[in-house]
């Protein structure tokens, strides 16, 4: 399956550039991760444990930064196994540009399964991939930007993720 989006970050292009290789950023923003480990120059190793439809598995798999044109684009490629659930693999080409309001981030997104998960069908599996597409480049948007309003500061725990952690890291 193949999709495509696109969102303006409050940020300018060597900020986002940096967080896309980031260990941190992509940990916090891959949904389900539990471990992702590595440098961005000889990829990642992670575990991710998701739930598609009734099937709940656990994937451990690598990903790759690969086509890297700092700070334009770069694609994220990434495999996983999850037992007898099945695969899943994937690429996410991803392109920055100036923008009035910061750095335009464009993706696209082809990803397949196979095994059980594939017996799912298409439209749950379309489904639960740009779902996941969006959780991910909505995370990746907060730790860089904050929060999109001020109720989600409420949370001040210090076992709460920081919203906007890595722009402030960066810059400051």
């Amino acid at each position: 399956m193949e999709m495509t989006g696109s969102r303006v970050i409050a940020a300018d292009r060597d900020t986002v550039w940096a967080a896309l290789l980031s260990p941190d950023v992509l940990k916090e923003c891959v949904p389900g991760c539990q471990s992702l480990e590595g440098s961005a120059d000889d990829g990642f190793t992670a575990t991710v444990v998701q739930k598609v439809g009734p099937v709940k598995a656990t994937f451990k798999g690598v990903v790759t930064l690969q086509d890297r044109l700092p700070p334009d684009s770069l694609t994220l490629s990434g495999e996983g196994k999850g037992g007898a659930a099945g695969f899943a693999k994937g690429a996410a080409k991803v392109t920055l540009s100036e923008d009035e309001g910061g750095t335009l981030l464009e993706y696209n997104v082809d990803a397949k399964v196979g095994g059980k998960l594939a017996q799912l069908g298409s439209r749950i599996i379309d489904g639960f991939a740009r779902k996941m597409a969006d959780q991910f480049f909505e995370k990746f948007q907060q730790a860089i930007e904050g929060p999109a309003d001020a109720e989600d500061n409420a949370d001040t725990s210090e076992d709460a993720p920081k919203k906007g952690w890595f722009k402030k890291i960066v810059s400051g």
